[in-house]
């Protein structure tokens, strides 16, 4: 049996008033629908913060400034296994808007429940949230 390939993920935790940023993945996108935090693969030679920056502006039109690491998880899909690394991020400018997601919710996290997270995500939600 050979290795499954390992990709490098990193999600913005992003947090307004007790409430934090999720996205809803595109219907035509691995795990349609499915809601997670902001962000998305770090290419190769690229900083985690620098990823953060790209894929939170190409997916919500906003700038962010990443600030610390809050959780690690890695996650094994049929395919490939997920290394996400979240990290707390601070929007600098603009106003979110759905770019490139279906939609986008402020939520608090005793509404997380609410909405289906990808695998990935809910392993990191348990993890931040200290439940599980």
């Amino acid at each position: 049996m050979h290795e499954l390939p390992t990709i490098r993920v990193v999600a913005a935790v992003i947090e307004r008033n007790g409430d934090y940023l999720i996205t809803q993945r595109r219907p035509t996108a691995v795990l349609p629908l499915m809601w997670e935090f902001p962000g998305g693969r770090v290419e190769p030679g690229e900083s985690d913060a620098d990823a953060l920056r790209r894929e939170v502006r190409h997916r919500l039109g906003v700038d962010v400034e990443p600030g610390q690491l809050i959780s690690f998880v890695s996650h094994p899909y049929e395919r490939y296994v997920v290394d996400l690394y979240l990290y707390e991020c601070h929007v600098t400018s603009g106003d979110p808007s759905s770019v490139n997601v279906n939609a986008f919710r402020w939520v608090s996290s005793a509404g997380f429940d609410q909405y289906p997270f990808t695998p990935a995500d809910e392993l990191s939600m348990s993890k931040l949230l200290g439940v599980g």
